[in-house]
């Protein structure tokens, strides 16, 4: 297993601390959930720089990215809806998504076919993980006031508000990527 692939793996470990420590009470773990997000989130783009620059692009690789993102993602928001950052629908609807390609993807590989990640698809996880560590922010944001000083219920207001536009937004790109990818795989799709 090459250094890139080992990156991707690492991504789904992170995941699980990254939970571990986002479901923790105090300010110490929400800081060390971001951290670890943001590390996550770093070999997603490593793993595919290495990958490309020493040409260790392999089957493995272009199929256990994307689905490494996919828990880093979908852990993240799930964590969310629990927290009551986000509504449940809005989470639905990125899952659905996700089970769709996904369901592809293995359905071609199962016919010998590896379906790579499409550049709108990479644009929307990357919107994705920049929303994320906006509310990762946010948590580590109030924690602190908590803690040091006071808090506000109109700053919350205000910053739910904001969350809800940006999840709007992510919902809008994730749909367009869903239709963009089978739109591009049409022919691939049509064979089975």
């Amino acid at each position: 297993m090459n250094i890139a692939n080992k990156l991707t793996i690492s991504r789904v470990i992170l995941t699980f601390v990254f939970m571990f420590f986002l479901f923790c009470r105090g300010l110490a773990p929400k800081v060390l959930g971001l951290v670890v997000f943001m590390l996550a989130a770093l070999t997603d783009f490593l793993d595919g720089f290495i990958a490309n620059k020493k040409n260790m692009v392999t089957d493995f690789g272009r199929l256990m990215d994307p689905i490494a993102d996919k828990i880093l993602v979908l852990a993240a928001f799930a964590a969310f809806v629990q927290m009551q950052l986000i509504e449940a629908w809005m989470f639905v609807i990125i899952v659905s998504r996700e089970i769709l390609i996904t369901s592809l993807r293995l359905f071609a590989l199962n016919k010998g076919k590896v379906l790579s990640a499409t550049a709108s698809g990479k644009h929307k996880t990357l919107s994705q993980m920049v929303t994320i560590f906006s509310i990762l922010v946010f948590i580590v944001a109030k924690e602190v006031m908590l803690r040091y000083f006071t808090w506000n219920p109109n700053w919350e207001k205000l910053f739910r508000q904001n969350i809800y536009i940006l999840m709007l937004f992510i919902l809008g790109l994730t749909i367009y990527s869903g239709l963009s990818y089978l739109w591009e795989n049409r022919k691939i799709i049509a064979r089975f």
